[in-house]
């Protein structure tokens, strides 16, 4: 069993924190009203991206597709009507473009979030439902959308995705993707936000 440290140091009147990790690096967080660093909620997501981002990316490069650019869009929504304002869904896009083999991009998908990614893991055996699905732009410039899996709710991280088989979901045109996630801006909206309570 391995051990991930963390700390974090409060700086000013505010609620800003410089955290920093077992591995040496630094974060800013800060709260709605300071606004000088990520909300920690928002570095979760982070962590979700990074996470999958990483196995994936990875295991293209092993399966030796080429890719020219790749991007990763994640959205979660957290529920407002009671704290703590847990993640209770999560959509996560993975953009694909260059010499790369749709159906090679799938798989890689597929094992990052049934398999290998912490994050991932961690997140699907709680509340949250995560949906997993990718843009494919190949070398002849066709684009391509689909749906690869969804991992959770309270799934055992041994057992993820079982009740949600890649295979049984076909890829849809590209036209037809669903306008998630946005490409930037804020995980939460509502009164809950404009309050100066988004700290978690």
């Amino acid at each position: 069993m391995s051990t991930r440290t963390a700390s974090a140091r409060l700086e000013g009147e505010g609620l800003r924190l410089i955290a920093t990790t077992g591995s040496g690096h630094s974060i800013v967080m800060d709260d709605v009203a300071g606004n000088e660093g990520a909300r920690p909620a928002e570095v979760l997501m982070v962590a979700q991206a990074g996470c999958t981002a990483m196995d994936v990316v990875s295991i293209l490069r092993k399966k030796r597709q080429q890719i020219s650019r790749y991007e990763i869009r994640v959205a979660g929504d957290q529920r407002d009507d009671a704290h703590p304002h847990v993640f209770t869904g999560i959509r996560i896009v993975h953009v694909v473009e260059g010499d790369v083999e749709v159906d090679a991009v799938r798989r890689a998908i597929e094992l990052s979030a049934t398999k290998y990614c912490t994050v991932t893991a961690n997140l699907a055996s709680g509340v949250a439902e995560i949906r997993h699905a990718y843009i494919v732009r190949d070398a002849a410039g066709e684009e391509h959308y689909g749906e690869v899996v969804v991992t959770g709710p309270n799934e055992s991280p041994d057992a993820l995705g079982r009740r949600s088989v890649a295979p049984a979901i076909q890829p849809r045109a590209a036209r037809s993707r669903p306008p998630w996630p946005p490409k930037s801006g804020g995980m939460r909206s509502g009164p809950a936000a404009s309050a100066g309570i988004d700290r978690a």
